[in-house]
């Protein structure tokens, strides 16, 4: 579930450059790897 959400924020990233999207594909990337780290840390406790 977790690596397909990460998936698809990653082809949304891929696509936003290649549109040009800007800031806003970027802002939503490192929410997703915020979120990601604090899954992670909590994952591990």
């Amino acid at each position: 579930m977790l690596w397909t959400i990460i998936s698809i924020l990653l082809l949304i990233w891929i696509v936003g450059f290649l549109f040009d999207v800007g800031s806003l594909i970027h802002v939503l990337l490192v929410v997703a790897l915020i979120v990601f780290i604090a899954r992670m840390l909590r994952g591990n406790k």
